[in-house]
């Protein structure tokens, strides 16, 4: 901003008449204001200018008062010069406010105690602090010159002071009363120094009617059983000034649950928007009352209020579950917004800019007269003066810059909060399912309703209809609160032409179906039917995800939540950063040390976002099979390194930072071609010499799969299968790798080995998995009798066959002969047969790319190799498909596969008729 383009007297009246009412303060201002760079006013800085006033004999209040006007004039004459920032004035304001505060309340504690005694705690017996809390802009640390303080006091426990010889005893209560009333009026009463700050007790519970000063249970039975929804937004900005460090403590464990909500609060975006509707009511009855008031800045459209409302609507709505958003200053939250892309940056940049003006603005209006005003002045020569301290040299171009600023908030601000509850469905909508506009109600008979879904061109609208009917009479519906019973009738009605407009008619049911399935199980959590409302494009894409898979409508309907990752196409398409992911759920899980069930409830959640994410795109066709099998995979390993870590640093009696441990994947997980629901086969190994190893690595290995496999209100991470573990369920859960090595080589049987063909070091120690990934080589490599290898190969072959029958008439393509299963034995044959010749075999590289390996070593016929590759492929992806359906065996007409089976089985027959001869 330009400096201003009038000196400090000319601007503010109030500096020229507290500089000019004694001599010597126009230098205290020079001296105080001298600094070219930032001006930090801190507590020895306040306490040295207080000392010079009191030296003197002057009273504490009287004292604190010429500090503040000192103070307050220093700050204009920096600011108006251009040397004070923004930043620099509120942090000088806010630091001199906690200061007052403290200082009073430390010398009238010692005056009440003196006459009374020490408050003593009922319960503890230990002495008893006011807490003093800092709501609003000074809990923001963003304190105007010339604004009051919102405060709330509040004590711990309820009991009696300890009174000695000569005093008398009070209740704590009539104590910290006592104490309340003494602070506020050696703070606020006007002198002939005029006021420290002007004190708002209106926060506190049950504001005016309430008593002045509350205990910890009284505030929390407040917050809990009459706490409304505007309270939310006030207390999320509660400071504590004074008090403990272990009270105020305490008292955030009491406030945190109220104000911030375990769930995705959508439904703050509604309260928000009454409040705000109440405000912009009460500025327009003042407006029409006193006309010359007009042009608020603070509470008009596009000020002040509004940026604070944007920032704070997603801290309400998701600082539940995210601590960065917890930040009570409305810059710092702004920013976090655009560093977790919940705002554009670019957007965020201009609202930072708008805010700053806006409240340079404020400022000006305040230093005419220390007045506390959000409104322009009445007559011209003042509004002048206010354009020309802005660095402007006239009104109108002030008005220019600001109602540009003003524009740009209350976009933003309408794109947020503006009414979508009665919203219908829109006119193209309804226009391209040829329907007369007419949208149900409750009480609609089943006919009217088959006649609109007919118009709207639903292929059985009879069988719709009769669905609708049936979940409006279903008793969860007809129980809910008339308010959710409307939000769920709007999004029928907006959602119906987005399912009629699916271009297969025969999905225009099942779509239905699902849809309602979903919302009926997320009903009775407002939040969620609010998310969907304020953000109807999150409803289409809802409907589109479960009208393409089955699967993915029960995942979502499992997990609601999950709706949060449909708000923002551009992070819910983007590639996954597997690193930032891994660095993202550690910082996660420090954010909850010691709390067993936050922990595993974070990694179900972090699991449960990024694997929808992969479900989105692979439903608009962006990954591959084998890629998306990558992806999980990976996920999976971050997930079992970060449980792995976060048990160990839980253990008691651990003797290491990092355990000597780790965890080995076979299977789908080794392979690399881990689906949606895979379990995890895994073997746990160690190697520590510490006596306590043995026991201490059982543990982990137990609590890690607990951790994986129970079921908590986020669901499971995984189910885990130890059974490739050596000798089997009789086996340790947890081997060390010497006694691990000495079974491979000496004891294992040969399907062990061939499992080891798809095996690989998932988490935990690297010197482990190096020395496993070895021994894993060194015993694929070993020397085998060709016609013994074959003839265990086949029996093992024929056993799983016999244990997976199929008696459909479709082809199964996983068991059949012909089939995955006879694919990949086909490739683990091979390496066993030929891995003493070729190392290159031993490669964790898939068995598409095993295959077509084995066929330029000449191993297998070359062409036959690529055809066998393919149909590899083919049948992962209809497996895949089938799974997205919800099929829960993935089998397809023989024929439409016949090309692929006959190639497998003549490989097959190749194969072991050689091997055989």
């Amino acid at each position: 901003m330009n400096p201003s383009l009038l000196s400090s007297t000319a601007a503010s009246r109030y500096f020229s008449r507290w500089v000019n009412a004694e001599a010597g303060r126009a230098g205290q201002v020079a001296e105080l204001a001298r600094p070219l760079t930032r001006l930090t006013v801190d507590a020895p800085l306040l306490r040295h200018l207080l000392q010079k006033e009191t030296d003197s004999g002057m009273p504490l209040p009287r004292a604190m008062r010429r500090l503040r006007n000192l103070l307050v004039c220093t700050l204009i004459e920096r600011d108006l010069r251009g040397v004070a920032d923004l930043d620099e004035v509120v942090s000088a304001v806010t630091a001199f406010a906690e200061f007052a505060v403290q200082t009073h309340l430390a010398a009238l504690t010692a005056d009440l105690v003196a006459l009374h005694g020490m408050p003593l705690g009922e319960e503890s017996g230990q002495p008893q602090e006011l807490l003093v809390l800092g709501m609003g802009k000074l809990g923001g640390c963003e304190l105007n010159v010339s604004s009051d303080i919102d405060l709330i006091f509040t004590y711990a426990e309820d009991g009696d002071t300890q009174a000695g010889d000569g005093q008398r005893a009070l209740s704590n209560h009539e104590f910290f009363t006592r104490l309340g009333k003494k602070l506020i009026g050696a703070l606020s009463e006007i002198t002939e120094d005029g006021f420290t700050f002007r004190v708002d007790m209106a926060l506190r519970p049950n504001g005016a009617s309430g008593p002045l000063v509350a205990s910890f249970n009284m505030v929390e039975t407040y917050l809990v059983t009459q706490g409304r929804e505007w309270e939310r937004y006030a207390w999320c900005k509660a400071r504590a000034l004074t008090g403990r460090p272990e009270d105020i403590a305490v008292l955030a464990n009491i406030s945190r649950p109220f104000v911030f909500r375990r769930y995705l609060d959508y439904g703050s975006i509604d309260a928000m928007r009454s409040m705000h509707a109440q405000i912009r009511t009460e500025v327009k009855r003042l407006e029409a009352l006193h006309p010359e008031r007009s042009n608020n800045v603070k509470l008009g459209r596009g000020g002040i209020r509004e940026i604070e409302f944007l920032a704070q609507v997603f801290q309400l709505i998701r600082g539940g579950r995210d601590c960065d958003l917890r930040d009570r200053s409305t810059r710092a939250t702004l920013r976090t917004l655009a560093v977790k892309n919940l705002l554009d940056a670019e957007v965020v940049d201009k609202l930072l800019a708008a805010y700053d003006f806006l409240r340079n603005l404020e400022h000006r209006l305040q230093y005419l007269d220390d007045a506390q005003t959000h409104t322009f002045p009445t007559n011209d020569a003042d509004c002048l003066i206010v354009a020309q301290t802005m660095g402007f040299p006239d009104v109108p171009s002030l008005m220019l810059e600001l109602d540009q600023h003003r524009a740009l908030v209350d976009a933003q601000f309408d794109d947020i909060f503006k009414d979508k509850r009665h919203s219908r469905p829109s006119q193209q909508d309804w226009d391209d399912c040829d329907n007369p506009l007419h949208t149900l109600s409750e009480t609609d008979s089943r006919e009217t309703i088959a006649l609109v879904l007919t118009h709207c061109g639903f292929s059985d609208a009879s069988a719709a209809a009769q669905r609708l009917v049936t979940t409006w009479q279903s008793t969860r519906v007809q129980n809910l609160p008339a308010a959710s019973r409307a939000r769920l009738l709007a999004l029928v009605n907006a959602a119906l032409p987005v399912v009629a407009a699916i271009p297969e008619p025969e999905r225009h049911l099942p779509t239905l179906n699902r849809l309602l399935d979903f919302l009926e199980a997320i009903v009775r959590r407002a939040a969620y039917l609010a998310l969907l409302t304020e953000y109807p494009a999150t409803l289409h894409r809802v409907i589109r995800m479960i009208s393409a898979s089955d699967w993915a409508a029960k995942y979502l309907t499992q997990h609601p939540i999950l709706l949060d990752e449909l708000l923002d196409p551009r992070s819910l398409n983007a590639a996954p950063d597997w690193p930032v992911f891994a660095q993202e759920c550690k910082r996660q899980l420090d954010t909850a040390p010691g709390d067993t069930e936050r922990q595993m409830d974070i990694l179900r959640e972090m699991h449960h976002a990024q694997q929808f994410r992969l479900l989105a795109q692979d439903l608009e066709g962006v990954l591959s099979v084998e890629a998306l099998a990558d992806h999980l995979s990976i996920l999976a390993d971050i997930l079992v390194a970060a449980t792995v870590q976060a048990i160990w640093n839980m253990m008691p009696g651990r003797h290491r930072e990092t355990p000597l441990f780790t965890v080995i994947a076979y299977g789908k997980l080794g392979g690399k071609e881990l689906g949606y629901v895979s379990d995890l086969d895994v073997v746990f190994l160690y190697e520590d010499e510490d006596q306590d190893g043995p026991a201490l690595y059982a543990k982990l290995a137990q609590r890690f799969i607990t951790w994986m496999t129970s079921h908590t209100p986020a669901g499971i991470l995984f189910d885990i299968d130890i059974a490739l573990r050596p000798d089997g369920a009789s086996g340790l859960l947890v081997s060390s790798f010497g006694k691990f090595e000495k079974y491979q080589r000496e004891s294992a049987w040969l399907w062990e080995h061939q499992a080891l063909t798809r095996a690989r070091y998932c988490a935990g120690d690297a010197a482990i998995g190096e020395r496993f990934e070895t021994l894993r080589v060194e015993v694929l490599r070993q020397q085998r009798d060709a016609a013994k290898l074959q003839s265990e190969v086949l029996e093992m072959r024929q056993k799983m066959r016999d244990a997976h029958p199929n008696r459909s008439d479709r082809f199964d393509l996983k068991h059949d002969a012909g089939g995955m299963i006879d694919i990949e034995f086909l490739v683990q044959f091979l390496i066993l047969r030929h891995a003493a010749a070729y190392p290159q075999l031993t490669a964790d590289i898939g068995n598409i790319a095993l295959l077509k390996l084995c066929g330029e070593l000449g191993l297998i016929d070359g062409s036959l190799a690529n055809a066998v590759a393919d149909a590899y492929r083919t049948f992962r992806k209809l497996q895949h498909q089938g799974r997205l359906q919800g099929e829960e065996r993935a089998r397809v007409a023989a024929s439409r596969i016949a090309s692929e089976i006959s190639v497998v089985k003549q490989l097959w027959s190749e194969v072991f008729t050689t091997t055989a001869t």
